[in-house]
């Protein structure tokens, strides 16, 4: 049973930072080759996006409105997944998901096809 659980959102103002947690169980991102885990976020009235993805290797991509601002990394052990946000923007307000899948570098813009959501946290930007 795979199990995806957030935290780490709040109200922040524009400039302001926040680090995102998600604790993963029952997924494993090495259990195969073409694993991947990411981030994604949705504002009020707006799609799902993608926010930045991690492979088993390592590869991360990220969407070009958070490139250099957001990075994405792990614990030692693959259990966590962080997503570091810097120089938040009012248009970063959303609520932020995890989500486990496969690796699939076609599907824009982060790559992920998810198979697996945690439940979200809200990260609101004013």
């Amino acid at each position: 049973h795979v199990q995806l659980v957030e935290s780490g959102g709040g109200s922040v103002q524009a400039g302001g930072s926040l680090t995102l947690a998600c604790a993963a169980s029952g997924y494993s991102l090495n259990a195969y080759e073409k694993n991947c885990i990411a981030w994604f976020r949705q504002a009020p009235m707006h799609e799902r996006e993608g926010v930045a993805s991690v492979t088993v290797d390592g590869t991360t991509t990220y969407a070009d409105s958070v490139q250099g601002r957001f990075f994405i990394s792990q614990d030692a052990d693959k259990s966590t997944l962080f997503l570091q946000m810097d120089d938040l923007k009012p248009e970063d307000t959303g609520m932020y998901y995890c989500g486990a899948g496969r690796d699939v570098p076609t599907i824009p813009p982060v790559g992920c096809d998810v198979g697996y959501w945690g439940q979200g946290t809200q990260v609101t930007v004013s």
